[in-house]
C-alpha cells in the first residue's frame, strides 16, 4: 500500500483546522502546528475574570454551508448556535424583519412590512434586490458599494438603515470604500437563494467550544499530531518535500499547508526566491480592525432581544451573552471597521458603549468591569482591486489557506473554512 502522505499544517485558525480535518479524512498523516497557546486564531476563547470571552464576537449565516458541514463533521454541539431570522430593528429607527417564507418572498415581505421606510424606499430596495440576483454583472469593475448604491438610486433612508449596516457587517469595510462586486455576491447568496440562508446563527457558547475544541479532539482521536505553542521559524524544500523548523527542532513533510495570517505567511515565504513576490503581495494587503467591548453588569440587562442592531452609534450590534450563553449580565458590543474607536482610550470607549446601551434599556448601574479587545488585522480591507492570492504558491507541495486567499466572499468564517478545504483538496486530489 502507498504510505499516507505526511502533511504539515502551519496555523490552527479556522482555515488550518478545516484543512487538517479534510486531510485526515482523505487519509493523510497530519501534523498541526500552532504558534499561540490555543487553536482558533481570530475566533477563539479568551478567559477573563472567570468569564469565557471571545477575541471577537462572531456570527454565522445560514448560507455558510462549508462552515456548518465542518461543525457537523467534528461533532460540534447541536445547541452551540442559536438561529435567529434576519432582522434589522435599531430602537427608534426603521424595523425590517424577514418572515419564514421561501426566498426571495421573505425579503419582499420584509420590505413590504418594514417600519420607518416609505413606499419609494421599499421599491428602491426591492429594485436593488432584483439587480443582485445577477451578482456577477450587477456591480461594475472597480465600483465601490457607495457608487453602486448611487447608480441604483437608493434613497438615503434605505442606505443608512439597510445597505450600509449590512455592508460593514459583512465586509468589515465602509460602503465608501467597499467592493460592490463582493457585496452583491453576499446579498445574492444570503438573501435570494434559500430562506434559511439569511438567518443569523449566533454562537450560544464561546468560539473555542464551537469549533476549535471539537476539531482538535476529532483530529487527536484519528492520530493527528497537535503541537500548540510552537512557532514556525522557517520552511524550505527538502528532498522533494518540505522542511519545517521551530525552536524545538525540524520535521520533514511531503507537503505543507501554510494557514498563518498574511503577515506571518509573508515572513515565511520571503526567503524562498520563488515566492518572494507572493510575500510582497501579502505584505501589501491592507487590513481593517474589529473591536469588541465586553461589559459585565450585576444583573441581566433588559435588551429587547439576544442580538440588537444600533444606528448612529459606535457599536453596530449588541449581544446579550446572558440570553445566548447563560453568562449573567454580560453584554458584548461589536464595532466593525473600528480604526477610530481602536485609537480611543479603552475606558472612554467602554463608557461610550455603556451610554449607547442605556439608549436602548434606560438608565443602568455602571458595569462591574469592562474589557476591550481589538483585532487590528481582523479582516483584509475588502476594497475594489484587492489582490487576493490563490491557494497555489507555484511550488509543488506548498499551498496557502486563509480567509484572505482568492474566493468569492469577504473575510468571514465561511471564507476561512472554504479556503482550508481548497488547500487540502489541492494536495490530495
Amino acid at each position: 500500500m502507498k504510505p499516507a502522505p505526511r502533511v504539515g499544517v502551519v496555523g490552527a485558525g479556522w482555515a488550518g483546522l478545516a484543512a487538517a480535518v479534510e486531510l485526515v479524512a482523505r487519509g493523510a498523516s497530519v501534523t498541526l502546528i500552532e504558534a499561540g497557546p490555543a487553536a482558533g486564531g481570530r475566533a477563539r476563547r479568551v478567559p477573563y475574570r472567570g468569564a469565557a470571552l471571545d477575541n471577537g464576537q462572531h456570527i454565522l449565516l445560514g448560507a455558510y454551508r462549508e462552515c456548518l458541514a465542518l461543525l457537523r463533521r467534528v461533532g460540534a454541539p447541536a445547541a452551540a448556535l442559536r438561529r435567529l431570522p434576519l432582522a434589522l430593528d435599531p430602537p427608534g429607527a426603521a424595523r425590517l424583519a424577514a418572515p419564514r417564507l421561501p426566498a426571495p418572498l421573505h425579503l419582499a415581505a420584509a420590505l413590504a412590512g418594514a417600519r420607518g421606510l416609505g413606499v419609494a424606499d421599499r421599491l428602491a430596495a426591492l429594485r436593488l434586490g432584483l439587480a443582485v440576483r445577477r451578482a456577477e454583472s450587477a456591480a461594475r469593475a472597480g465600483e465601490t458599494v457607495a457608487a453602486f448604491l448611487d447608480r441604483l438610486r437608493q434613497p438615503e433612508a434605505v442606505r443608512r438603515l439597510l445597505w450600509e449596516p449590512l455592508c460593514v457587517a459583512a465586509l468589515n469595510t465602509p460602503a465608501s470604500r467597499a467592493d460592490a462586486a463582493v457585496f452583491s455576491r453576499v446579498l445574492r447568496d444570503a438573501l435570494l437563494r434559500r430562506r434559511g440562508d439569511s438567518d443569523f446563527l449566533v454562537p450560544a457558547t464561546d468560539l473555542s467550544a464551537l469549533l476549535p475544541d471539537p476539531a482538535i479532539a476529532w483530529l487527536g482521536e484519528r492520530g493527528a499530531a497537535i503541537r500548540v505553542g510552537e512557532r514556525v521559524l522557517a520552511i524550505g524544500p527538502e528532498g522533494g518535500g518540505w522542511r519545517v523548523r521551530t525552536a524545538r527542532g525540524e520535521t520533514v513533510h511531503d507537503a505543507v499547508v501554510l494557514a498563518a495570517a498574511p503577515h506571518e505567511a509573508a515572513a515565511l515565504l520571503a526567503p524562498l526566491p520563488a515566492t518572494a513576490r507572493l510575500a510582497e503581495a501579502l505584505h501589501a494587503l491592507a487590513h481593517e480592525p474589529i473591536t469588541t467591548v465586553y461589559l459585565q453588569y450585576d444583573a441581566r440587562v433588559p435588551l429587547p432581544g439576544p442580538m440588537v442592531a444600533l444606528e448612529g452609534a459606535h457599536a453596530q450590534w449588541l449581544f446579550d451573552r446572558d440570553r445566548l450563553g447563560g453568562v449573567p449580565g454580560l453584554v458584548a458590543a461589536v464595532v466593525s471597521a473600528s480604526s477610530a474607536e481602536a485609537a480611543l482610550d479603552q475606558e472612554i470607549l467602554a463608557t461610550r458603549i455603556h451610554r449607547e446601551i442605556e439608549r436602548v434599556t434606560g438608565p443602568l448601574p455602571p458595569p462591574n468591569w469592562t474589557k476591550v479587545i481589538t483585532e487590528k488585522r481582523a479582516t483584509f480591507a475588502c476594497v475594489p482591486g484587492a489582490r487576493r492570492p490563490p491557494c497555489e504558491t507555484g511550488l509543488a507541495g506548498l499551498v496557502l489557506a486563509g480567509d484572505y486567499t482568492e474566493g468569492p466572499y469577504p473575510a468571514t468564517l465561511e471564507a476561512a473554512v472554504a479556503s482550508g478545504l481548497r488547500a487540502a483538496r489541492a494536495l490530495t486530489p
